[in-house]
């Protein structure tokens, strides 16, 4: 791999950033050089980083699986925020519904009572003529009654008197 470069690497391209992985850490290879560098030392080194690149390759994905639970988190409760308004709406509308609809079956109650009143009210005023024509009936039917009452009572004393016979006095307080 001696002057390739390490995966993710881009020769001048628009991403600048550098990506290594553990394998790449573990595969590179140094050229040797007159005064160079303990090859034991960086081979340790090579390690140690490609262990550290693994470490954090796992904590990056774990980190990536609790985003994304927190995103579908995030998502259901949005859902349910949703879900919640649009009942929530429903509700009042409902609730509209049916105070619209209780007024008008109150109004249509008054009506009918109001109707009924009347009719009530024209059915006693019926009866109270009628019962007013029948004391009137009745109160003509006693006068009538005791005219001819008299009538015949003083008829009864007319015959008496013709018989000789003088009346007797009536009793007081009769």
């Amino acid at each position: 791999m001696d002057g390739e470069p390490m995966s993710g690497e881009t020769g001048g391209g628009g991403d600048d950033a550098f990506h290594l992985t553990a394998l790449d850490a573990r595969r590179m290879e140094f050229p040797t050089a007159m005064r160079g560098y303990d090859r034991g030392r960086v081979d340790d080194f090579r390690e140690q980083v490609a262990g550290e690149l693994e470490r954090l390759t796992r904590v990056a994905q774990e980190y990536e699986t609790k985003a994304r639970g927190f995103h579908e988190q995030l998502r259901a409760f949005r859902e349910r925020d949703r879900a919640l308004n649009e009942a929530l709406v429903s509700a009042q509308q409902l609730r509209g519904d049916i105070r619209e609809q209780a007024e008008r079956e109150a109004k249509l109650i008054v009506r009918e009572a109001r109707g009924e009143a009347e009719r009530l009210i024209e059915a006693a005023k019926a009866e109270l003529r009628r019962l007013g024509d029948e004391l009137t009936a009745l109160q003509r039917s006693r006068r009538a009654y005791l005219a001819q009452f008299r009538e015949m009572a003083s008829r009864q004393l007319a015959e008496i008197e013709a018989m000789g016979e003088p009346p007797a006095k009536p009793a007081r307080g009769a």
